[in-house]
């Protein structure tokens, strides 16, 4: 007979563990009940074991395939899973069907090994009397603080099919804004990419013959070659440290962006890039509308809903402010009087927020808010494709440009004093 570990409450409200040997939780859960203990958590010991052995790779009946598929398995859910596991579970809550039955359903169905044995731990949980919200809980990395509480409240309020609905319309415009936001970098870095490539041929490749050319005729060179030959042999005599200095900066930016005090001052300095910084702080903004907006609707009191928000919307410093507006909320100001304190939003939106609160309808206009700074950022990142392209091109040209004179002038000279 399976054995379970259980923790609860008492009579007198104090917690209580201990195992208990029964057919399922659920009658696991009877018996605790005919002994005046509330359950909070059941789980059956043996099951919980055997995900471990196979979690830390020490079940030795596994065969030398199954480890390798496992050590291959891709270990990410993407944004596409997110949204398509919304989608099905939107349609499966909708119809009635009990939880655990959905999700070994769309368990079946995944292709993404990762995933499945999250959905498995999931459905162990549901099994062990946790709640959804609860299961998803231990898998952080996987579903973010807004997907947990929207799940949170539908389960609270019975309308859990609503909420996978708006997760899965939340998760889809999420993934719009990104594809944009490629879309506009893409052109800008594949030229940038080849520019230093091609410099990169050049100076180690090319201008080392032009060299050794100008020496032997020993001609008076220009400052234009000078430095493009010094230059080029620095690089060819010091790569190394050179290569040191770059992946150095590169790893210890790194570290210093994944600190807190790195992270918040990156993401401030990101909003005042040239051309790309106000896109930044308008996908920001408009995830924060969006975000802010859903969980009002979804019924989460405005304090929390702004504990949430702070966490979705991908900016440190924007966070920082967010968590100010929620503070001065505690402390008894109204949603508008925060947001102008925070001196983040136009007056517009400003304007939008205050009649919100005087209606009652801020969901609604926060929606449309969201709709305003997406609107925004399309424009802006067009814009952005449009300065950039000629920034390039000037940069080019100028690039050619020291490159023709640095190699052909010596040429032209010599050739006006053979002619002479």
């Amino acid at each position: 007979m399976p054995h379970f570990e259980y923790s609860g409450r008492d009579r007198s409200g104090a917690l209580v563990t201990g195992t208990v040997n029964a057919g399922s939780s659920d009658e696991a859960a009877a018996q605790l009940f005919g002994d005046s203990v509330t359950p909070i958590e059941i789980r059956e010991v043996a099951r919980q074991r055997e995900r471990q052995r196979a979690s830390s790779g020490m079940d030795r009946n596994a065969s030398t395939m199954e480890n390798l598929n496992a050590f291959l398995a891709n270990k990410k859910v993407e944004v596409d899973d997110l949204i398509m596991f919304a989608r099905q579970m939107h349609s499966l809550t909708r119809a009635g069907l009990p939880l655990d039955r959905a999700m070994k359903g769309l368990e079946a169905s995944l292709n993404n090994q990762f995933f499945k044995s999250v959905l498995q731990d999931i459905i162990d949980g549901l099994e062990n009397g946790q709640s959804l919200a609860s299961a998803m809980g231990h898998h952080p990395k996987v579903f973010s603080q807004l997907f947990l509480s929207l799940v949170h409240v539908g389960e609270n309020t019975g309308r859990l099919d609503l909420a996978f609905k708006e997760i899965g319309r939340y998760l889809e415009l999420e993934k719009n804004t990104r594809k944009q936001v490629k879309s506009a970098t893409r052109y800008p870095l594949f030229v940038i990419s080849a520019m230093a490539a091609a410099l990169a041929v050049i100076t180690v490749f090319v201008i080392p013959v032009f060299s050794e050319t100008f020496d032997r005729l020993g001609a008076d060179l220009p400052w234009q070659t000078v430095i493009l030959i010094n230059t080029s042999d620095f690089v060819i005599n010091y790569w190394p440290v050179i290569l040191m200095a770059i992946l150095g900066s590169f790893f210890w930016f790194r570290y210093w962006v994944k600190t807190e005090s790195g992270r918040l001052s990156w993401d401030r300095r990101k909003l005042r890039l040239p051309l790309a910084g106000p896109v930044f702080e308008k996908v920001a903004l408009a995830r924060f509308s969006r975000t802010l907006g859903l969980v009002l609707n979804a019924g989460l009191p405005i304090v929390q809903g702004l504990n949430v928000v702070a966490g979705a919307v991908g900016n440190a410093y924007i966070s920082d402010n967010v968590n100010k507006m929620r503070e001065g909320v505690e402390r008894g100001e109204s949603l508008h009087r925060t947001a102008v304190n925070s001196q983040m939003f136009t007056p517009l939106v400003l304007q939008m927020i205050s009649v919100g609160e005087e209606t009652g309808a801020v969901d609604e206009l926060l929606n449309e808010v969201a709709e305003f700074y997406d609107a925004e950022v399309e424009y802006d990142l067009k814009q952005m494709s449009d300065a950039i392209e000629p920034i390039l091109i000037s940069f080019i040209a100028g690039l050619v440009l020291i490159l023709a004179l640095g190699v052909f002038l010596p040429i032209w000279d010599l050739n006006t004093a053979v002619q002479q």
